[in-house]
Formats: C-alpha cells, structure tokens, sequence
C-alpha cells in the first residue's frame, strides 16, 4: 500500500517538472522531500487505522449494550461521540446507536435519532422496525415499514421478518397487512427464504387461519424443524386433530424433532387422549434424547394422566432430573383427576420436602384434594401456607379455599375467609350459596344470594342450580317459583334440567308428586335421566308407586342399563312389601345384565 502510493505521489511530481521543464524528478526528490513523502503516508494509514479500531471498539460496546439492556452506557457512548466529533463519525456507528435505543427500550429517542440521521440504509430501517416489534409496538413498526417502501429503500428479508411478526402480534393489523406484505416479498424473490415463510405461516395461524396455514404449509419445498413445529403448534390451538398426521409426515420426511417438537405433539395427544400413539412418540423421545428436558417432560407426564394412566405418569415425573413447581403440580392435579386425593395431597408434601415453594395453582389444587377427602386438618396447613404467600394469590386460590371449608362442613371457617377476601367473584358467592345450602342453612344461603345482588354481582347457571337446591333443602316452594321464574325473566338464563330436576325435587319432597310430574311434561326439551329418577325418588318417598312406575318407564326409556333406577324401583316396592314386584326387577337386571354399583363407606 505504501509502496503505491508512493508510486502516485512521484507521478504528480514527475508531469509537473515535465509540464515546466524543471529539473529531473531525482533533482527534485532530495531525502528531505522523501522522507516528507513517507511520513504523510504513515499518518494517513494510522489516522484511518486509528478511526476504524475507534468504531469497531464502539460498536462492540453498543453490541453489549444491547444484551445487557444497558440504556444508560448507550447514551454515555452517543454523548462521547459528539463531543469528540459533534456527530457521529459513519452511518456504520450511527445504526449501532440506533439499534441499541430501540432494543434497549428508548423507541422515542430512537426514532429522534433516525429522523436526525444524515443518511440511513435497508440496516438503518430494519433496525428501528425490529425494535418497534420487540417492544410491543407492531402498528407503529408497521407504520415506519410502510414509510420504508414510499421512501425507495428496498428491504431485505430481515426487514420483511420483523414486518410479519408486526402482522402476527396485532389484531388491528388484518391478514390484509400480511398478504400485501408477502406479495412483496415475492415480487422482489425472496419467496424460497424459509424464515419468511415461517414468519407468515405464524402470521396466519396467529389469525386463526389454520387452513390457510396448512396450504402454506404444503406449498413450501424447503421446510425446516421450526416451519413444523409452528404448524403443529398451530393445530394445538384450534384444532388438535391434524397433530397425529403431521407427526407421522414429519417423521417419514425426516425430520429430526427437538424438545419443542416433542413437547407440542404430546400436549396434543394429551388432549385428543390418543394414548397408543402417546406411547410411540415415547419410544422416539427415548431414541432421541430429549427426555431429560423439563418442557418435554412435564408434556409426557400429563399426556399419562390425561389418559388416566397414574402409574406410567408417575415413571415418567421420576424420570425428570430437575422438577419445578409445574411439574409437582401437574402431577397432584393428575392424582386428584384419577381419584386419587390422599395421593395428591403426599405428592405436594413431598414438593415441600424437595425445597420446592408452591404457587397459587399448587395451593388451588391442594385445596381440592382436601375437600375431595374431607381432610379438615390437612386443609388449615395449606391455609397457612396461603397465608405465608401472602398477596402473590388470586382470587381463584381463595375461591378452591371456600370450596374446602364448605365441603369439610366448617361454614364459619370459609365466612370468614370470604370476609377476607379482596374481591368476590360470581365463583365465589356461589360458593358460599351452595356451602350452607349443603351445611343445612337454606335460609343463610338465599340471604346470601340476595347479598350477592345487592352488591352487582351477576349470577350464572350454576349460581341458580345452588340457589334451587337450597330451596329444595329448606322445603321453600315459594321462594323456588319466584327464583326458578326470575331466571329466564330477569337474568336471561333458560332453565336447563338441573334447574327443572331441583325443582321437581322441591314439590316431591313436599308430597306435590303430580305437580311434579305435570313440571317434567311441560318442560320445553326431551326431559333427561335426572329429572325422572328425581320423581322416582320422590314418589319412593311418599309411597306413590303408581307415579314411581310411571317415572320407572320414561327413565328406563332413556337409559336401560343405569342400575340407579332399578334399585330405586325395586326398594319402592320392597317398603310396599311387593316382595313379587322386587323378583321381577331383580330378573330383569340379569336378563339385562345389569349390576348394581357396590357401595362404599369413609369409615
């Protein structure tokens, strides 16, 4: 380099002594001009060194500015930089500034910086749109990428990555913004690059355009593991079905699947209880080495519980080398799913023992194993324990914590927790309802109902059920019209046969047996099992066995193997003392092969 430029000084030298008929160029170049020569050369190339080592020194802090999310050391960086040269040196450094702002949060300073900057490139852009999308601003990311294509700057595939992610994270932006977004991506020919093609595969399934999606799908040559697993992730959202058969292409293509692969496809099969292929996909993780990723292996333990396969969930939960707090409580609430409260309630002792601090879904799930067991004791330890969390839990937690107390019997222990409690949910209130309707107090329950509307809350269907069956319990028939009417007139909520069964339990009860009957054959739908064993119980009751057989029938006409019903009919005779009625029923459940439900005790 230097010898060249050298070279280029002596030829100027050489015509002008030639244009003026100086003397020759060895006269005119004595060592003192040489030497002169040399030096400018070495302080030009130490001058451009020196800048490039400056930015290249900047740049790499800005680039750690940006990982660290450090603001602060970015703009100390940009105040440097104009004291010692009033602007920034290149458009080089100027887009690491930028970048930095945006990324590290600072889009309004960012985007100042952008507009002041003298020149800006397809970098400058990208840049400042990626940073708008990342900080939770995709209409105006997409705002600057439309300014982008009116100012004449072409973009570049991470420029048209950021404009689809902007499409995917916004509803305002339609599939319209997408669609015009990727029309230009294949009129400049960028339809083969696999990232885009994935960005706009998440933009539609985003969108819930899962069919256009997996025409896409089809459509693309160059797949790679993250184009599948977006396509299986987007099965998963509307529309479990398709996962089985994507897993099998994915599989016989090739593709090899990673941890995300494997965590998808069984929380797909988890919910399609599709337990045979659950197995075999299993087998694979085994064969690929996936199974010892916490994400991988909390999804095979649920797609065992799912499946109501305890014992194989619980292999699969040893075989988890670190558990978190999602773990264990997955595994509980598959123990209390599969019937097994004591067991849930050891599986979250054990948690506690490993070191592991319970969250709200822990101590909801907790709470539930306790009321499934009645397990008064147990359920005050987890009380305190909610207490210890302190405001860190919702109002779902308190809800199950209601639900304990009520169910263990203990009302004054769960008024005073819902007197404790922040915010009352309609879950809540209905809660209560049921609990003293349950606990023998019909009258506290409707006092608690009219509270409830008194302070806004809305019931639902369930609130009524419990309202009607405190109704049922008191012998309040009155009371049970007003609520049963008010329902479709007040509150827009049509009476379902739970509502009716209640109420036909409330007039059996009181011996208003036809009253009963003429409710369930005015009903305005196909009356169901539940409602006709209601009056089959209530007609055992009162020794009315015409109006039992006539209930016997229509139940039977609905179901002929429930055993309920027969054994229902059957003692309805027996307190007649129809010993030749009980035979005939006794014979027509083994003709029908129909077997009584053994009975169990808690003693």
């Amino acid at each position: 380099m230097l010898i060249s430029k050298l070279r280029k000084l002596t030829s100027l030298h050489e015509t002008r002594i030639s244009i003026n008929n100086e003397p020759s160029f060895s006269t005119f170049t004595s060592k003192k001009n040489y030497r002169s020569l040399v030096t400018m050369s070495f302080t030009w190339d130490k001058n451009q060194e020196e800048e490039e080592e400056e930015e290249s020194k900047y740049s790499n802090i800005l680039r750690q500015c940006v990982k660290t999310s450090k603001l602060d050391n970015a703009k100390a960086i940009h105040a440097k930089l104009l004291k010692n040269s009033g602007g920034t040196s290149s458009l080089y450094l100027h887009n690491h500034l930028l970048n930095a702002y945006v990324k590290c949060g600072d889009t309004v300073n960012g985007l100042k910086l952008f507009d002041e900057m003298p020149q800006k490139n397809v970098v400058s852009w990208t840049a400042l749109i990626a940073g708008f999308v990342q900080k939770g601003f995709p209409i105006e990311a997409f705002s600057l990428f439309t300014r982008m294509h009116q100012s004449g700057t072409k973009p570049n595939e991470f420029t048209f990555v950021s404009a689809l992610h902007a499409c995917s994270f916004e509803d305002r932006l339609n599939l319209t913004h997408a669609y015009q977004v990727y029309g230009l991506i294949t009129r400049l020919g960028f339809e083969s690059n696999v990232y885009l093609a994935n960005a706009f595969l998440t933009a539609l399934i985003r969108h819930g355009r899962l069919g256009e999606a997996l025409k896409v799908f089809e459509w693309c040559s160059n797949k790679d593991i993250v184009t599948w697993n977006a396509m299986i992730g987007g099965c998963m959202q509307s529309c479990c079905s398709e996962v089985p058969r994507l897993w099998y292409k994915m599989i016989h293509e090739g593709v090899v699947p990673d941890n995300f692969s494997f965590a998808s496809v069984l929380t797909g099969l988890a919910e399609l209880l599709d337990f045979e292929l659950g197995v075999q996909v299993h087998a694979q993780l085994v064969k690929f080495g996936h199974g010892s990723e916490i994400c991988v292996g909390n999804s095979l333990v649920d797609m065992y519980l799912k499946n109501r396969s305890l014992a194989e969930g619980f292999k699969a939960f040893e075989e988890i080398p670190l558990k978190d707090v999602c773990s264990w409580t997955q595994m509980a609430a598959g123990c209390l799913n599969c019937d097994e409260p004591i067991e849930a309630l050891r599986v979250i002792g054990e948690m506690r023992r490993a070191g592991v601090m319970p969250n709200k879904f822990t101590l909801a799930t907790a709470f539930s194993a306790c009321a499934n067991t009645v397990t008064f004791k147990e359920g005050e330890k987890v009380h305190g324990l909610r207490i210890k969390l302190g405001n860190d839990i919702d109002v779902c937690v308190d809800n199950a914590l209601l639900d304990m107390y009520a169910k263990c019997g203990c009302m004054d222990g769960a008024f005073l927790v819902f007197r404790s409690m922040g915010e009352h949910t309609t879950v809540s209130w209905t809660t209560m309802i049921m609990g003293y309707a349950q606990n023998g107090y019909p009258k506290k329950a409707l006092e608690t109902f009219d509270q409830m509307r008194e302070e806004g809350a809305e019931p639902n269907y369930i609130t009524f059920i419990c309202v009607l069956y405190a109704c049922s319990q008191g012998g309040l028939i009155d009371e049970g019209w007003k609520y049963f009417t008010s329902m479709s007139h007040d509150h827009g909520i049509l009476p379902g046969e739970d509502h009716y069964a209640c109420m036909v339990n409330l007039l059996g009860r009181a011996g208003r047996i036809r009253e009963a009957e003429e409710l369930i054959l005015s009903m305005p739908f196909q009356p169901g099992l539940l409602v006709w064993q209601t009056l089959l119980g209530a007609s055992r009751l009162h020794g009315d066995m015409e109006a039992a057989k006539r209930a016997a029938e229509r139940a039977l006409q609905v179901d002929r193997v429930d055993p309920s019903i027969y054994v229902l009919l059957s003692n309805t005779f027996a307190g007649l003392q129809n010993w030749d009625g009980v035979g005939t029923l006794r014979e027509l459940m083994q003709s029908r092969d129909v077997k009584k439900v053994p009975g169990s005790s808690w003693l």
